[in-house]
């Protein structure tokens, strides 16, 4: 028994008579209850049955056949009942009408998404085409896309029943009608939940989502550009300007009387339901972080390619990117890090903090052991890197690699050249300079991707070590962002004071190692 009362009696004749489905029936009739939506189109039709004929609490056999072909004008829907009977317009169906059964056609609001498409047959299509997409799961997002025209014939409908009830003395808003997206969800989440044996959970990662398109309809929502030109603007990314979006805004926007006089179709059963454009399964990214050592001078952090020519055969981020790519069977990644070395440095010490988001993965879900076991695999495929604290972050946790990046300090140690003989005393004073200020132009070697700028950097402190008359080590505390090989050389002048004007020789740099990058992050893991 359904939930309808006298005042929707004609709204239920009105709209079965123009082949309106049962569903879309009960969302004008504002039915709220979710189980009544998930009955059978049989079932549907026979309580809509019962209902007009007043004997809901005797079931009978209801015969099914096919009614004459009915439309609904719009131009009529303003006139009164008698005027729309002599028009040939909706003509209200009796209670002894004989309504449609199994071969019923097209809904001509909802374009057969309430029908076919929401009931088990079609579930189990959606179903299979996430079985051989491969992902592992344990809930998921069901989303669709539904074709702009049905805002518009949803929107027509409406007007006239809203006339209809407004000759009883009711009303009807629009808000009032159920909306299809939602009546859709209702009917498939469980069909879902039930074929696939995992909740439909709003918060999962994992999202299946459908794209509906109906091609013969697709004229419906032309004459709105006309009607609103302001809402339908070109935009780059968009290959349609009737946009769900837009289409709603004009519907807004447009006078009952002007939409009903430029609307130019006669709502009829179309030929066809919607088609399926798309069935697509789609992971959220996940983020792996942890520290790098680098132990080769000739490994670049990325991939080193120009003008397509690629100039060395490894990176960092490949060496640790390509098993995180086959394990968690991503479609790609992204590599980031707090800062980055040259490809002739060495990264030494407690390590670079790094992350690493992993676009689209099929499998999401790891135990600290396993990830544990990647690391090795990962240590034990190279001598160039090692990895330690690998670990799954959040998104926002990723954040606190960046954070202050400018006013993190770093530590390195670079093997020094000189032109003039030195002895131990020459550069001993190196140690008493603190907070030492830097001014640097942007480094000629790094101007083909970077601003021209100059930048002001703090020496904190450095320590010597004597080797011989032309070479020592220097031991350096940064600002983060500090060019050093610029500072140590001079770069032409462009970073002022330099080594070379301190010592007032000229001076090179022939080594350079990262000690320490003080980022206290990711959490450091019990071995």
């Amino acid at each position: 028994m359904f939930p309808l009362t006298e005042k929707d009696r004609r709204v239920v004749q009105m709209l079965l008579s123009a082949r309106c489905c049962p569903r879309c029936i009960l969302r004008f009739c504002s039915v709220g209850i979710q189980t009544t939506y998930r009955l059978s189109r049989k079932e549907l039709f026979t309580e809509l049955h019962k209902f007009l004929n007043g004997d809901e609490d005797k079931p009978k056999e209801v015969e099914y056949g096919q009614p004459p072909c009915k439309k609904m004008r719009l131009q009529d829907s303003e006139k009164n009942d008698s005027d729309s009977e002599q028009n040939g317009a909706v003509k209200l169906l009796s209670s002894e009408c004989i309504l449609p059964g199994d071969e019923v056609q097209t809904c001509f609001v909802c374009l057969g998404i309430l029908q076919d498409l929401c009931e088990m047959d079609f579930v189990k299509k959606v179903c299979g085409e996430v079985d051989s997409a491969g992902y592992h799961f344990n809930s998921l997002v069901f989303s669709v896309s539904l074709p702009p025209q049905l805002l518009v014939r949803e929107h027509a409908t409406w007007l006239l029943v809203k006339q209809e009830v407004g000759q009883l003395g009711n009303v009807l808003m629009k808000d009032d009608i159920l909306q299809l997206k939602e009546v859709y969800k209702w009917i498939t989440h469980p069909l879902l939940s039930e074929e696939l044996g995992v909740p439909v959970d709003g918060k999962s990662l994992f999202e299946v989502s459908v794209v509906f398109a109906h091609p013969e309809t697709d004229g419906d929502c032309h004459f709105l550009a006309t009607a609103c030109r302001e809402c339908f603007r070109p935009t780059k990314n968009k290959q349609s300007v009737f946009t769900r979006m837009a289409v709603m805004k004009a519907l807004e926007k447009i006078k009952d009387g002007d939409f009903l006089q430029q609307f130019p179709h006669q709502l009829e059963p179309p030929k066809s339901s919607c088609v399926v454009q798309e069935i697509q399964c789609s992971h959220n990214s996940i983020y792996v972080a942890g520290r790098y050592n680098k132990f080769s001078r000739s490994l670049p952090q990325t991939p080193w390619v120009i003008d397509g020519e690629r100039k060395m055969e490894s990176s960092v981020e490949e060496l640790i990117g390509e098993p995180l790519k086959k394990m968690f069977k991503v479609d790609s990644l992204n590599f980031s890090s707090s800062g980055r070395e040259d490809v002739d440095v060495r990264a030494l010490g407690n390590g670079r903090p790094f992350a690493i988001e992993l676009l689209n993965p099929r499998r999401a879900s790891f135990s600290p052991n396993e990830l544990k076991e990647l690391q090795q695999k990962i240590n034990s495929s190279t001598d160039k890197i090692q990895v330690r604290d690998l670990q799954i972050v959040t998104r926002e946790a990723i954040g606190h690699m960046k954070e202050g990046e400018e006013e993190k300090t770093k530590s390195y140690s670079a093997l020094i050249w000189t032109e003039k003989a030195i002895a131990k005393n020459d550069i001993d004073f190196l140690q008493d300079l603190q907070d030492l200020k830097l001014d640097q132009k942007t480094p000629l070697r790094v101007l083909h991707r970077r601003p021209l700028a100059v930048r002001t950097r703090v020496i904190h402190s450095m320590r010597v070590e004597y080797i011989d008359l032309h070479h020592f080590r220097l031991y350096l505390k940064t600002q983060a962002g500090t060019y050093v090989k610029e500072f140590v050389h001079g770069d032409f002048g462009r970073t002022k004071p330099n080594l070379g004007t301190l010592l007032n020789m000229t001076t090179d740099i022939l080594e350079l190692d990262v000690e320490s990058v003080d980022v206290d992050w990711p959490p450091k893991l019990d071995e």
